[in-house]
């Protein structure tokens, strides 16, 4: 396998790959645990994580706190020894707490995106949790570092630059998305900031390419081209051990290329999913169970995001927003994280 190793502060997996967050309910144990144990880093996503608890409804933080103790205690049980994070976006309300209750569950990475992180540091004060930004571009990495380093005295353990051919929620303007830019373009110009603050706290600051890769050859040319590691997200839904149903999983593999478009999320974030019936024609529902993020554009975008991705997340995929990264039309199969695993190591070799 290839020589290059991904390090992550104290973190060392044996694959230079992150799987990444994916909710609701997508990314949870099974897969985290199953990614982990293989040697890459499995990622819990702790959006709305608590969705299965039977008070989520009516104790909606509360189940969410549970179920994500339960979720980080069930994914380290497939795998000891391996490095288990969680993806916590930054619109969502009550995103300290549940940083905090990562925290205390010794969560080893904690990822965070849709928003900047400015306050991330200082919530995991004092722990040997590693904290990374998700950034899609060279001006947001200046911002965050600039605020860690003056707010916090700290540097990022690593950044993760999505581009846009990501899944789910994108920090694109729809025009940006439509322009595809190269992620690797923008790794490299994050990179450049990372160095100045690599220099100054001595430090590694490893920098990650995600959205779009696919393929072991994909892994192995962004490694090829200046990413320091890379983050799957939509190659791990197709598994067996994905924590999603299996309908879900076939509306990947039955999905073509032109099912699969950029929507208009109540987040207020353009984002990418299969182009259902849900989303060609949204049902109106004006209504708000859960009060799950900051600014939530529900006037605007006739659906309940949270109904919607839970909808997809207990197999009502019909009334359901599937979100999925732009290369989901190449699943056809179903096959093991393992096998995944393999594939990039052959393409490492």
């Amino acid at each position: 396998m290839s020589s290059k190793k991904l390090n992550i502060g104290h973190l060392m997996p044996s694959f230079p790959v992150i799987q990444g967050g994916m909710g609701i309910g997508i990314s949870l144990s099974s897969l985290a645990g199953h990614v982990a144990k293989c040697g890459g880093i499995g990622i819990l996503s702790g959006v709305q994580i608590g969705f299965r608890e039977s008070d989520f409804i009516a104790n909606t933080l509360g189940a969410n706190l549970r179920a994500l103790e339960k979720e980080i205690a069930n994914a380290r049980t497939i795998a000891p020894n391996g490095i288990i994070g969680v993806n916590l976006m930054v619109a969502m309300k009550n995103y300290a707490e549940l940083v905090k209750k990562a925290v205390s569950c010794k969560i080893d990475l904690i990822i965070s995106g849709a928003g900047l992180p400015l306050d991330l540091p200082g919530l995991v004060q004092g722990s040997s949790t590693q904290i990374a930004p998700i950034v899609s571009s060279g001006k947001a990495a200046s911002v965050i570092c600039r605020m860690w380093d003056k707010r916090y005295q700290y540097a990022p353990d690593c950044i993760v630059v999505e581009g846009p051919l990501a899944g789910g929620h994108l920090g694109f303007s729809p025009d940006d998305v439509s322009k595809e830019e190269n992620v690797l373009d923008i790794v490299n110009d994050v990179k450049k900031i990372a160095s100045e603050y690599e220099a100054k706290y001595h430090k590694s600051i490893p920098v990650i390419a995600a959205g779009g890769i696919y393929t072991g050859e994909d892994v192995a040319h962004a490694l090829a081209n200046g990413a320091d590691g890379v983050q799957m997200g939509t190659r791990f839904v197709t598994t067996y051990e994905c924590d999603a149903p299996l309908i879900y999983k076939e509306a990947y593999m039955n999905a073509r290329k032109e099912d699969i478009g950029i929507i208009k999320s109540p987040v207020g974030m353009p984002g990418r999913a299969i182009l259902n019936g849900f989303i060609k024609n949204p049902p109106g529902n004006d209504s708000c169970l859960y009060d799950c993020i900051h600014k939530c554009g529900i006037v605007d975008i006739p659906y309940c995001i949270s109904s919607a991705l839970i909808a997809a997340a207990t197999g009502d995929t019909e009334n359901a927003l599937l979100f999925c990264g732009s290369n989901a039309y190449k699943a056809t199969h179903l096959e093991h994280v393992k096998d995944v695993f393999k594939e990039i190591e052959a393409a490492l070799a």
